[in-house]
């Protein structure tokens, strides 16, 4: 295989990857993260205290964060149909990466979420302020760099679940590196999709790093 055809695969698997990995971290934030504030707002000493709500929500994100990615991806084929209408391609793959993505960070959110200090949150109240202006003022802005850096994280995972649909025919750089450098030997493939992965989960925590690192000085 030439210089010139591996170099074309590989910027068209590039930039399948950025989809999948952009679209799902998209709807991972949007929906991931007011799942972190309701388990933390719901959870015991929350400022909307409310125990079967929350089991029923951490029950939720346990129970799909201990399917293995893999199994996942398989067992929500029908899901996947369902929604765009097949289960191949760059677009399918989404459906179980963000099915995966949004427990994964809803964990991480609550974390941050859950280390806002105590003090600041009584503070809000006993000045008047109601449940929405202490999520608005004080849990959010307070925990935003632990967000931030938690939302890189799982850019990263995503980018390493994104490869791994490849074994289903999800496209991106895992299905090049499988169809190529796996089934047909190419090792020149292979290496240049390990090369291409080190450079994007690192350009990508770099960035992640340092918008976090900006956000806690202020």
């Amino acid at each position: 295989m030439t210089t010139d055809v591996i170099l074309g695969l590989l910027w068209r698997s590039f930039w399948e990857t950025i989809w999948m990995t952009a679209a799902s971290g998209l709807l991972s934030l949007v929906i991931g993260l007011p799942l972190g504030l309701a388990l933390v707002v719901t959870g015991r000493g929350g400022i909307a205290e409310q125990p079967a709500i929350n089991s029923v929500l951490a029950a939720l994100v346990n129970g799909f964060r201990a399917v293995p990615f893999v199994i996942l991806l398989i067992a929500l084929i029908p899901l996947t149909r369902l929604i765009v209408g097949t289960a191949l391609g760059t677009t399918a793959a989404i459906v179980p990466l963000t099915i995966a993505a949004i427990p994964y960070y809803a964990r991480i959110a609550e974390v941050s979420l859950r280390e806002v200090d105590r003090g600041l949150i009584d503070a809000v109240r006993a000045m008047g302020g109601n449940r929405w202006t202490i999520i608005r003022e004080v849990l959010v802005p307070e925990a935003m760099p632990g967000i931030v850096a938690g939302f890189t994280v799982t850019l990263v995972t995503l980018i390493g679940a994104s490869a791994m649909a490849g074994t289903i025919g999800g496209g991106g750089l895992g299905d090049l590196a499988i169809r190529y450098g796996y089934q047909r030997f190419e090792t020149g493939v292979m290496i240049a999709v390990v090369i291409v992965l080190i450079i994007l989960v690192w350009g990508m925590q770099w960035l992640g790093d340092r918008l976090a690192n900006r956000l806690d000085r202020r």
